[in-house]
């Protein structure tokens, strides 16, 4: 047998093996496809888009600031459009589409106070606060119920109060409001070098120039944390937060 008889014939053989490997995982996947079609299953392909991936890659701490009034005073209405319709809208990531009863039903189930510890604390592709790090527990719950109601539901938003209805307000009511939306994300674990809520030791070197000089670099920010820590409100209202923390660390 000639030398080219021998190498046409290793050419034909390796065709044969890469044709095998490639094309036998697409005939899997051509007959799982067929059998799947219309059962509602999507072979996870859904979860894979550029969407769902950008939606589960969202930093901590992530911003997006909803207008419609001083924190703690927007409606559930004001936070859907502002935030939650960006995957909502859609059913993007695998998230119930607005209005749509079928793809609420089971969470509607679930209950009132489940479905907002999720939307607050971050379930799956959805990140804490729908990435609106400055959204109180009360605005995310009004957010929670306008959608469910929409699917079906009948929740019942939260009422606004205190400050944000106009009225005074405790500055130490305040600042654990804004430290539990807000600040915690890094303090209460000490992530990023942040000095751990209530932990003396790592916030003394922070106060050796006194409580305004701490209050002021933390208004305008300090190596991984950014200007009052991503929070959208007032220096004072910020104040009233970092004055939360020192004082829990004194």
């Amino acid at each position: 047998m000639s030398g080219s008889n021998v190498a046409g014939g290793a050419q034909k053989v390796v065709g044969m093996i890469l044709a095998a490997v490639i094309g036998f995982p697409l005939l899997i996947f051509l007959v799982a496809k067929l059998f799947t079609s219309g059962s509602g299953v999507d072979l996870g392909l859904s979860t894979m888009t550029g969407e769902a991936i950008s939606a589960r890659l969202q930093p901590i701490g992530a911003v997006k600031v909803v207008e419609g009034g001083p924190p703690g005073s927007r409606s559930g209405k004001a936070v859907y459009e502002a935030v939650c319709m960006s995957c909502h809208a859609t059913g993007m990531a695998g998230s119930p589409k607005f209005g749509d009863a079928g793809a609420w039903a089971a969470r509607i189930a679930k209950g009132f106070e489940t479905l907002s510890k999720h939307a607050i604390e971050g379930f799956n592709a959805m990140p804490a606060r729908g990435g609106a790090s400055d959204l109180t527990d009360d605005e995310v719950k009004r957010a929670v119920a306008y959608m469910g109601n929409a699917g079906g539901a009948k929740f019942e938003e939260p009422k606004v109060v205190g400050a944000a209805a106009g009225g005074a307000v405790d500055p130490a009511t305040k600042g654990k409001e804004i430290y539990d939306s807000v600040c915690m994300a890094c303090h209460a674990t000490g992530i990023s070098n942040a000095p751990k809520f209530g932990d003396k030791a790592a916030w003394a070197p922070r106060l050796k120039d006194g409580v305004d000089a701490a209050v002021a670099i933390g208004i305008k920010g300090l190596n991984a944390m950014p200007p009052k820590g991503g929070y959208q409100g007032s220096d004072d209202e910020f104040k009233a937060a970092a004055l939360y923390m020192i004082n829990a660390a004194k």
